[in-house]
């Protein structure tokens, strides 16, 4: 029998060139994360690739940008997740920011 793949796609709004990399807040469905890199051939989005997995215990190849490359909001596709999954993640009593 086959199990269906979990997937879930997330809103993120970064704010790079921050001191730490961080959760800001979850509100409305959207993930507020604050990134140390610079927004300068794709340091930014390699780095919230990386750091979003970490959060989310989950391979770097399980999370992907599917748009907003450009911009500060994001979409991101995570694998491996439900929804309930991640907001528990994300909730800032069960991560340590870098």
């Amino acid at each position: 029998m086959l199990v269906p793949k979990k997937k879930v796609s997330i809103n993120v709004r970064i704010q790079p060139n921050a001191d730490r990399n961080a959760i800001l807040s979850y509100i409305n469905g959207i993930l507020r994360i604050s990134i140390t890199a610079s927004p300068v051939k794709g340091k930014a989005n390699k780095m919230l690739l990386a750091f979003l997995s970490q959060i989310l215990k989950t391979s770097k190849d399980n999370v992907r940008i599917i748009s907003g490359h450009n911009k500060r909001n994001k979409h991101i596709l995570v694998h491996g997740l439900n929804q309930e999954e991640i907001v528990k993640l994300v909730e800032p009593k069960n991560y340590n920011p870098l």
